[in-house]
């Protein structure tokens, strides 16, 4: 089974050299590499020529599309039998390929995908941030989790189909906003096997700082209304809870106005959460600093989703 790895690339070109080096390390060693340089001044053609002689490796430059349409490109260059789509900041463990292949040859997926971790060389703020991104007390680990609060469907940062798939969908409708979801929700409602497995994880380094990390969540909020657009029926309650705690902490800071004993209780109820959080991060990353920064790492990003997803809204209710 070859397999074709495709990753889009924007400026950063040092995040391509720590990927590419990890993907030397592979020990299922039949697949090529194909980097998609979509419009980057920042390019990292000279980073991709290092690693010809260890990797099979192909590199491509074109005019900025936009990351769905990116990898498009990179699916019609494509000679393998499955693709692989990998983000630029992930690090990829070197049995993932083994691990992939093993589920494809059991489960005979069409489609598929894995969860993210955080590595142990990933900043303080990267592991708050990837504990916040995976956690039940914050998104429902919808982003790829055994136990997640919603059914699993593939994402982009680390995500595999068959060229079937390709062929049968042309990949990518839309190239931003939320356009995994609207893919992975195409490939499922046209009938292909699509599964979750767990063992196939990437380390995925996300933004080092909370100010990047709250535009990449606004964004993301934002997606999924307009993911929304093409699957009316996909908008869950799940989806609702960023925007219920974005106006339960305007509630919050206008209780005190009202009624006293009302602020009490939001008072509780927010320590509560935030000791939930804390306690499972501890439980977790086993890190008191770590710990700490999660609580700021979910509220960011509660609160970022929620604010893009009520402004996404507005917007569409009043176009």
């Amino acid at each position: 089974m070859f397999f074709s790895l495709i990753i889009p690339v924007y400026n950063r070109p040092d995040e391509v050299q720590e990927l590419l080096d990890s993907l030397t390390q592979q020990t299922y060693t039949d697949f090529e590499v194909i980097i998609v340089e979509d419009g980057s001044m920042n390019k990292c053609d000279t980073i991709a020529q290092t690693f010809a002689n260890q990797l099979v490796i192909r590199y491509f430059y074109q005019q900025n599309s936009g990351q769905g349409f990116a990898r498009n490109f990179g699916f019609a260059q494509a000679k393998g039998d499955y693709f692989l789509v990998f983000d630029s900041d992930c690090l990829i463990p070197a049995n993932y390929l083994q691990i992939v292949f093993d589920a494809i040859q059991t489960r005979r997926w069409d489609a598929f995908g894995g969860p993210d971790k955080a590595h142990a060389s990933f900043s303080p703020i990267q592991k708050a941030i990837s504990y916040a991104m995976t956690s039940l007390f914050s998104t429902g680990g919808i982003r790829g989790n055994q136990k997640s609060a919603e059914k699993f469907r593939p994402r982009s940062f680390n995500m595999g189909i068959s060229r079937a798939v390709f062929e049968k969908t042309q990949g990518y409708k839309i190239t931003r906003m939320g356009e995994d979801i609207e893919f992975s929700i195409r490939i499922e409602k046209l009938g292909f096997k699509v599964g979750l497995i767990p063992e196939a994880f990437v380390y995925h380094k996300r933004r080092a700082n909370f100010r990047q990390f709250y535009k990449q969540l606004h964004f993301f909020g934002r997606a999924r209304v307009n993911v929304w657009r093409f699957f009316p029926d996909e908008l869950k309650l799940v989806h609702l809870f960023p925007a219920g705690f974005v106006l339960f902490l305007v509630a919050f800071l206008l209780t005190p106005f009202v009624g006293f004993y009302l602020f009490e209780a939001q008072v509780l109820a927010l320590l509560l959460y935030i000791t939930l959080i804390f306690s499972d991060a501890l439980a977790k990353t086993k890190n008191l600093y770590v710990s700490l920064l999660s609580i700021g790492a979910v509220f960011v990003q509660l609160s970022a989703y929620g604010i893009g997803f009520l402004t996404e809204w507005f917007k569409k209710s009043n176009s």
